[in-house]
Order: C-alpha cells, then structure tokens, then sequence
C-alpha cells in the first residue's frame, strides 16, 4: 500500500500542466464547457472529500481560497502566461469556490481555463515571431527562470519583454550546445508550435481533471483525483512487472523533472538518469528524430517515454547540478520490465582499514523497497519473497563472513508494505510495538514485532537521504526511538499518513461513463515515543551535508501539508543508551572529513547550488555563460585527472577488482567507468562511523576521554 502512494508520484505530477498553450486563432476558438457528467462526478467527489478524509475538511471560503490559488498555479506556475489584471478578474472566485463545488457549478474552473488558453495563445504567437529577429548577446542583461515567487506583470509590454528573455535564453543554450542557427530555430520554433499544439487538443475532461485536483490537494497533498486515463495508469504501475525505464516523473518550471528512479529497473541499472535531471527531448530507437519536451504535460512525456520491451529510448536530460545552459548529454536506455526480484535486498562486505590492527568489517545491506509477496504469503507458500526474509538470509551471509557491524542502506528506499516495515524492525529488537496509526475518528492501533530474539544484536546504523519515505521512516525512528541503532545521513521526506482507493464507478450506475478514482488520505503514522513521522521526517543522529534548504523538500514543502503532532508514547523498553558513542563518533566524523579532499569538493558542490538557486536567474551575455562553462568543464577535467589516484589513496573501501578486464564492447564507455570508479562517499563514511563506534564500544576509557572533549570543543564548523 505505501509502495504504491509513493509511486503515484507520477500520476499526481501527470496532472498539472507544464505551461503549455493553444495554436487556435482567437475568433476561431471554441471554449470549453463542463458535461452534465462531470457535474455529477464532482457532487459525489466532494460528498467523499468532504465526509472520509483523515483531515477535518470542510466547505468553506477558507477552502475556497486555496482552491483558487492552487488551480491558477497549477495552470501558471511561473507566472508568465496570466496579466495582474486576470488574476483581480478571478478574485471574484476567491470566496465562492465552495459554493460552486456544493452545487457542482464547474462555470468559474472552465472560465479561468478559457482565459488561460488565450493567453497562452497570444505568448506562444510571440514567441514565435520573435525567432524572426536576430539576438544580441553583448547587452548586460538576464533572464529570471524561476518566477514562481514573482509578482504577476501588469502589461502585455512587460509579458513581452519576460517573453523576449525567454527565447533568448532558449537560444543562447543551443548555441553553447553548439547547434547552429538554423538548427536551433527550427528546434525552438517546432517547441513553441507544440506547446500551441498541446493545449489547443486538451478537451473538457483534461479541465475537469486539474480543477478536481486542485480541490483535492487544497485538502491534502497526498489526496488526488484520478480520472479514468489516471486511474489505467494507477493500475500499470501497481503490476509487479512494469515494461518501461523505471523512472517517476515530476515538473519543475517548464522541465519534466526525474522525480525518482526505480529500483531495479533499466535505468536504475544502466546508473546514468538520476533523480532530479531534466528531460528536454526524447527520441525513440538510435536513430529516431529528438521531439522537445520543454513545456509538455508530464503525462504526455509519460507515454513518449513509455514502450514495448526490448525497444530503446533516448533521454536527452540537464542533470540537477548543471544550469540550463548546459552541457545536456543524452541517455539511450534499452526498455524492459521492472521485476521484483531486481527490487530485492543486497549485501556487500566493506573493510573499513586501521592505523595499527586488521580492518573492520562492515557489512552493507542495500534495501530499494519494503516489498512483500501477498499472494504467496496468503497461500502460505514456503518460498514467497519478502524484504524480511531476504535481510534476514543476508544477515546470516554476513555474519559467516564475519562483519561487526551492519550498515542499512534505506536511500531512495520510497516505503512498501506496513507489514514488512514492522517485521523487519523485528529483526533488530526482541519484542515490542513498532509504529502507531491513528484513523479520522481519533482511533489509535498499535503494529508489534511479537517474536521474541534478534536476529542481528550488534553495532547498527541506518544510512538515510531525502528520498526515504513512508516504510522507511517507519523502521528509522523505531531503531531510534529504541537506540538499538544510529541514523546517519539527511532528513528524511517526511510523509506518514495512509492513503486508500476509492473508485467512484461503484457508486455510479452500471451504464454511466466512467468516473474514476478517489486517493484519499485516512490515517497518519505515530512514532513508539508519541512523536508523528509526519512533516519533519526522522531527523538523523550524525547529519550529512546535504544541498538546498531542508524546508524546500519533502512533506514540508508541500502546500496545505498536515502539520506534525503527537499522541501518548505506546509502551516500549529501549535496548540501551548510545548518547555518548553518537556524540563521539559524530565529533570524529567531522574531524575526518574536515581535511578529506573529496568531501571538500562535495561542499563546494552544495554551495554552488544553494547559491544558484538563491539567484534563480542566468546571464544572457554569451561571453558570461561561456566563461561559466568552460569553468565549470575545466574543474570537472581537474577532478576527474585526480579520481584516480583517490580513489587509490583515499578511498581504500572502493573496492575492485584488480583482476576484471573489460571487453570490447564496454572498454569505450569512458563515462561509465569513471561513474563506476567514483566512491559514494556517504555509503564510505556510514561504515567508518560503525567502525568507530566498535572500536569506542571496546575501549570505554577511549570513550570517556573523547566524550569529554567533545563536551569541551566544538566540532568542525566546516560541515553543515
């Protein structure tokens, strides 16, 4: 159930647009009308909404309100389609949205989607005409990227000139990508026509779809409607065996954004497509033509990317950590299913070296998913797969190769099975109550690992990131609220409610046009120690740098959230106190870092980027981007020339195998092998951080000495 709210990522994302517009001339433009059935819909919608949600939701101008902000952003996010003067014109929705919906009045939503065709019709018509005249790049100007924060321009002159920018830049990046000029205008002129192509096809459903969203996520982030297209989807993604990338897709500005990769499938295993890279134009086959997808739907980018298995794909994509300007590379990725057991649990044996004795052995156990076989466990079959019973296989594995510590490796781990999040955590406690759930009504139900023994007592750190979610919070905060282990690494996302299906074609009559489905969320998850999952996520022992602000990410950055709360602690003894041992392994971790090479760069890295998103704006002197460009080209060669011997002299955990020999067919992927060589720094410093805290665990009068120092000086100011 978890693992399937996380999944519905990319249908939520499917339904906003991405700023698109109509190539209709505007007295030959037809507006569109809500249907007696959509009126029908939406009454039994808003009953639902109103009455089942976990939240006390109620029809009211407060409602109203954030109902019209949501569904003008969803339309407009960047506020360059809409004038000032449109968005007083709506203000007369402001209060009246509940009314509408209690009526099931859809008139205001079309009015405002009719407005929002026109407009985008009249920016596109510009746009196309401005790639007539030629650019100059040598006047000292930029252009604002990011305007979701901006005011709404008050005149067309001033939409023109946003819009003038905007082609600019579009321009700027395909020279610097070194396309030529009649190359990059007909790119571009071809972009702006289907965005007028796009819009100009979406009908009465499509309007209905992102108006019943933006009243559903008025309530709730995690609650949806899913229109019959949707609900189809909803139900492709829920097979065990998906044919496609593996890849969920999101929006951000006029990009489709990589929301998140599947474990186990192709792109997963093909290791270059990472979460938060931009898609901007995708081909089907080696040779096939490179359609742009700057400005699409993200439900439209779906079905380009989607295809039989065995096909090939090919992504051309801006990775996070590149501005628009480039350098974009592109991706070809062979389709294919995305099987369970590709999802399951690893294990791997890290030697962590010491000054004076024999390394110490880590062990590794890699968990994409919480996943459970329901079928097979119904019918009691003796081999049904499960996250569970795979980590406990692999405990066994390591323990034979003789490991002190166990590293849980939950990054990117977007939740599964409740049940297997509480059997799992049963693994590292003797008994107990693991997680609390609480329902609308104020019910509160309590999940336990009722067998008695551990199968694993020793040393343990769970390494965490942004993108652990649901399930994974779960286990974290129980191995914290128990200190049987540490948590290492960034805040996690923070979601901790239950979302259930309804699907509204059972309340309809046998004949009716479909209607769809409700997400609608039900319960919130609660901690052992009372504290709620929910919102702030389980914030880590020994905190990684991390790029961006904490508050712009996860659960917490989404509108109209729930808040974090908490309820009574359920009974529960802890397993120990490691107050102390976290607090010196901490103290040692930064000292370490403070002088690693690698780690330096990683800081400079997340500077670079908070201050690039502080600035939400490019130059658009050519000679300026190309000085950036070269700078940051001459510092990616200068790492690159000294990965090698760091690797060697740094990095003694990269393991590899001095004997392995590439063929003919890989020993030209140059990229690959130096993606393949980089250490994952993060996975290297959770095993030492075990380590050290073995090594303090043997010697207490080691440990009470450096817990006394670091009560006495504080620790390195160089990682934040």
């Amino acid at each position: 159930m978890l693992r399937a709210n996380k999944l519905i990522i990319v249908l939520l994302a499917a339904t906003v647009v991405a700023g698109a517009s109509a190539n209709v001339p505007e007295e030959e433009s037809v507006l569109l009308q809500p249907t007696m059935e959509q009126r029908f819909t939406t009454s039994l919608a808003t009953k639902l909404l109103t009455n089942w949600h976990y939240k006390d939701t109620r029809l009211d101008d407060e409602l109203s309100q954030k109902i019209l902000d949501g569904y003008v952003e969803m339309l407009d996010p960047n506020r360059s389609y809409f004038l000032a003067s449109d968005i007083t014109e709506f203000e007369r929705y402001r209060d009246g949205m509940d009314d509408a919906l209690r009526h099931s009045d859809l008139q205001p939503a079309f009015d405002i989607y009719n407005r929002y065709l026109d407009r985008v019709h009249q920016r596109v018509t510009y746009a196309r005409a401005r790639l007539e005249e030629p650019f100059d790049f040598d006047v000292e100007e930029d252009y604002r990227y990011d305007r979701s924060e901006a005011p709404w321009l008050e005149t067309t002159d001033q939409l023109d000139d946003l819009w003038r920018r905007r082609v600019k830049n579009d321009y700027l990046r395909l020279k610097l990508s070194k396309k030529e000029h009649d190359e990059a205008i007909e790119l571009l002129d071809e972009r702006y026509a289907n965005l007028d192509r796009r819009v100009s096809e979406l009908n009465s459903d499509d309007i209905f779809n992102f108006f019943m969203n933006a009243f559903a996520q008025a309530i709730e982030p995690h609650t949806a409607y899913l229109s019959p297209r949707g609900s189809d989807n909803f139900e492709i993604s829920m097979k065990l065996s998906l044919e496609g990338i593996g890849a969920l897709l999101g929006r951000e500005s006029e990009y489709t954004r990589i929301a998140r990769v599947v474990p186990g499938g192709p792109a997963d295993q093909d290791g270059r497509l990472q979460a938060g890279d931009r898609v901007v134009s995708v081909g089907q086959g080696a040779e096939g033509k490179m359609v742009d997808v700057v400005g699409w739907r993200v439900d439209d980018v779906v079905d380009l990317i989607r295809g039989p298995k065995d096909t090939v794909v090919r992504l051309e994509v801006l990775p996070e950590d590149v501005g628009l300007e480039g350098p974009s590379s592109v991706i070809d990725i062979v389709r294919n299913e995305v099987k369970l057991e590709e999802q399951a649990a690893s294990s791997r044996v890290i030697e962590v070296p010491q000054e004076n004795g024999e390394p110490v052995k880590i062990g590794v156990i890699d968990l994409p998913v919480f996943y459970l076989d329901f079928n097979g466990r119904a019918r009691n079959l003796p081999d049904y797969r499960s996250s569970t019973r795979d980590v406990a296989r692999l405990i066994g594995e390591l323990e034979a190769e003789g490991v002190t510590g166990i590293v849980m490796d939950l990054r990117n781990n977007g939740g599964g099975s409740l049940l297997e999040a509480t059997t799992l955590t049963g693994l590292f406690i003797d008994r107990g109550p693991v997680v609390q759930v609480r329902n609308g009504s104020g019910r509160v139900s309590t999940e336990e690992d009722t067998d008695p023994g551990m199968a694993w007592d020793g040393p343990l750190a769970v390494l965490v990131n942004r993108y652990s979610a649901s399930a994974s919070e779960i286990f974290a905060a129980a191995i914290q609220d128990y200190d049987r282990g540490i948590i290492i690494g960034e805040p996690t996302f923070g979601k901790g409610t239950v979302q259930s299906l309804l699907d509204l074609d059972e309340y309809g009559m046998a004949d009716s046009p479909r209607m769809g489905q409700l997400k609608i969320t039900q319960a919130q998850f609660f901690r052992v120690n009372g504290g709620s999952t929910q919102n702030r996520g389980v914030v880590p022992d020994i905190r990684f740098p991390s790029a961006g602000d904490p508050q712009e990410y996860g659960e917490r950055s989404l509108p109209n959230a729930l808040p974090w709360t908490e309820i009574d602690p359920a009974p529960f003894k802890p397993a120990g106190d490691l107050q102390k041992l976290t607090a010196v392994a901490d103290f040692q971790f930064r000292d370490r870092v403070a002088e690693d090479v690698e780690f330096g760069w990683l800081l400079d890295d997340i500077q670079e980027y908070n201050e690039s998103r502080e600035n939400r704006s490019v130059s658009l002197l050519e000679t300026e981007r190309r000085a950036e460009m070269e700078a940051k080209e001459a510092k990616r060669e200068a790492r690159k020339n000294l990965q090698g011997p760091l690797v060697d002299e740094l990095d003694p955990l990269a393991e590899a195998d001095p004997g392995e020999e590439l063929d003919d067919d890989t020993a030209g992927d140059e990229e690959a092998d130096e993606e393949d060589d980089r250490p994952d720094l993060m996975l290297r410093e959770s095993a030492r951080i075990v380590a050290d805290m073995i090594l303090l665990g043997e010697d207490t009068q080691l440990l009470a000495k450096q817990f006394s120092l670091v009560q006495s000086e504080p620790a390195s100011e160089k990682i934040n």
